[in-house]
């Protein structure tokens, strides 16, 4: 979760209209999210560097002024001047903004109708995380239908999961373009439609293509979710919702093979994606025809189009209509940066990979479990399913752990004077990063099939309470890095941490058959060991690191914190 900082002093210093009225300022609005790509240091100044908001910034020039999207004003408008590219004079354009306590403006919406929104967006990520686990319970059956090896059966995980990693690059500009409701609506129903074939397949090859589009569109509700809480929230209420959402699309996982493993026994591999269906229905319904658009930029341009039309005066505006880039540039940046930032910056580079091992290793597991309660204690596929449930219970208990985590990351800020360095968002990392190799330790060493079956499941009780505060202190502090150009932070690593989560699948069952279950699982282990170094090297060298960085945000009041 992202918490706000205390320092709200910044101002635009180029562009004309910096100043906003003190009451229109004293009620403007700030979004922070995990998904945004600022393309400039200039605009990052404009717009408050120390809140992230998911604004167009891929549709506008660089020299944009963006606080029409954050700033509610008694007029619904604000001036901007501009030079016309048709007289060459400087010409009045009225950009259109909320009027003050704005009904239409989703933050002013009420509390139980923006819960009501989080926790349908919260459900859909859930069923896509379910999705992508619960035919793990029952790889044999297609491979017994369709006469095929395990490692062709396993293909349906693998292709799912790379999905994940290439769906974003392109749902999240078209949630930029054409607002986020229409990519809901659209790729969750494309995602239901082929989970269909899925269930009546007659050969492997349906499957894994289908699975394949599938995981391209529910790619799409991973991508815009953290988006669309930060439509919905101010920063200061954002705590909870963010560790709702935090915590389901690693609950999917950990609950899939639990239901699935109960279903496949009774039911067939089939009805696994039969239940998947029903649920991305009901996930679809319940977004596209009861969660409206929450997108400041399409609201505000649907209103300047209305003006125009009901005032007869050309003049409304937004910042998207006036300033588009074009096509081309916004390719350029969306598809390429990422991996700029991938290979160039190793602050990205690391963080993606130890966030690639943690991902990996939650797939990992969905072969390791059947290994070691399946092939070793001849359990059921159905009970193997209930050792998940620790798992999840530490996932939840983590998810409970934010609020402490904000807590103490704004006492930190305040020590800071208001501008801490972002390696203060590391400390939760640093601690949790050791119930990873202490988890695998544990489900390594109690892995044999005369030890009780609680210890596994307490190792991964261990890794599930570890995910979650891993994961969010490491999108934080990219985003706090590379402020704006977070999006293709963060889009780099979820491209290269889906692909590996993909690949892991493949080669857990030949790497415990060579390695025995014990050492196996402990060479994971000390593969996490290994990990932990990262954040104690960023924490200490990361300021050094970012000093030299193309890339890296550098803010010169960044303060130490202050010695008593």
């Amino acid at each position: 979760m992202e918490t706000p900082r205390s320092d709200n002093t910044h101002t635009n210093a180029t562009s004309p209209t910096a100043s906003v009225g003190s009451d229109d300022r004293n009620h403007a609005q700030a979004h922070q999210t995990d998904y945004l790509d600022l393309p400039t240091r200039q605009v990052t100044a404009q717009v408050q560097p120390d809140d992230y908001l998911d604004l167009p910034v891929r549709e506008v020039t660089d020299g944009a002024d963006l606080r029409e999207y954050i700033a509610e004003t008694r007029e619904g408008e604000i001036i901007k001047p501009v030079k016309s590219n048709v007289t060459g004079k400087i010409e009045d354009w009225k950009m259109v903004t909320f009027t003050i306590d704005d009904p239409e403006n989703p933050k002013n919406w009420s509390k139980a109708y923006k819960w009501y929104c989080t926790m349908v967006v919260a459900f859909t990520c859930f069923v896509v995380a379910f999705c992508s686990s619960v035919i793990t319970a029952d790889v044999e059956g297609p491979m017994e239908d369709f006469h095929v090896g395990r490692e062709v059966s396993l293909l349906v995980v693998t292709v799912f999961v790379i999905g994940f990693g290439v769906g974003p690059m392109v749902f999240a500009p078209m949630s930029e373009i054409f607002g986020r409701r229409p990519v809901y609506a659209l790729t969750l129903a494309i995602a239901v439609i082929f989970v269909i074939p899925c269930a009546v397949a007659k050969n492997i090859g349906t499957l894994i293509v289908c699975r394949l589009i599938d995981g391209i569109a529910f790619s799409a509700p991973m991508t815009l979710v953290g988006g669309t809480l930060a439509d919905l929230w101010k920063s200061e209420e954002r705590g909870v919702p963010m560790a709702a959402f935090s915590a389901a699309p690693f609950i999917g996982p950990a609950i899939g093979p639990l239901a699935g493993g109960f279903l496949a026994d009774n039911c067939g591999w089939r009805w696994l994606y039969w239940l998947q269906l029903i649920l991305a229905f009901v996930a679809w319904v319940m977004i596209t025809f009861t969660v409206p658009e929450t997108f400041a930029p399409i609201l505000l341009k649907k209103r300047a189009q209305k003006l125009r039309k009901s005032q007869d005066d050309p003049r409304y505006t937004t910042e998207t209509e006036l300033d588009s880039r074009p096509m081309g540039e916004k390719l350029r940046i969306f598809l390429f940066r990422p991996f700029q930032l991938l290979f160039l910056e190793p602050i990205v580079l690391f963080i993606s990979l130890y966030m690639s091992v943690i991902y990996g290793l939650l797939y990992m597991f969905f072969v390791a479990y059947p290994i070691v309660y399946q092939g070793g204690k001849g359990w059921s596929a159905s009970n193997t399913g209930l050792m998940f449930i620790p798992l999840a219970i530490g996932v939840v208990l983590s998810a409970c752990c934010a609020p402490f985590v904000n807590k103490h990351y704004l006492k930190v800020s305040l020590a800071c004077g208001g501008k801490p360095p972002a390696e203060k968002r590391l400390i939760p990392m640093m601690w949790a990063c050791w119930c990873i190799p202490s988890g695998l330790f544990v489900f390594a060493w109690t892995s044999y099939p005369h030890i009780h079956w609680m210890g596994p499941a307490m190792g991964g009780f261990l890794i599930g309470f570890g995910i979650i505060l891993l994961y969010n202190s490491a999108n934080n502090y990219l985003v706090d890095t590379y402020q704006h150009q977070a999006a293709s932070a963060l889009a780099a690593k979820t491209f290269i941490r889906s692909f590996w989560g993909a690949s892991t699948v493949l080669f857990t069952e030949q790497m415990y058959e060579r390695l025995g279950d014990q050492w196996a699982s402990s060479l994971l282990a000390f593969i996490g060991l290994a990990c932990c170094a990262i954040p104690y090297v960023f924490y200490f060298k990361g300021e050094s690191i970012r000093r030299f960085s193309r890339f890296a945000f550098s803010d010169d009041e960044e303060k130490p914190p202050v010695k008593a």
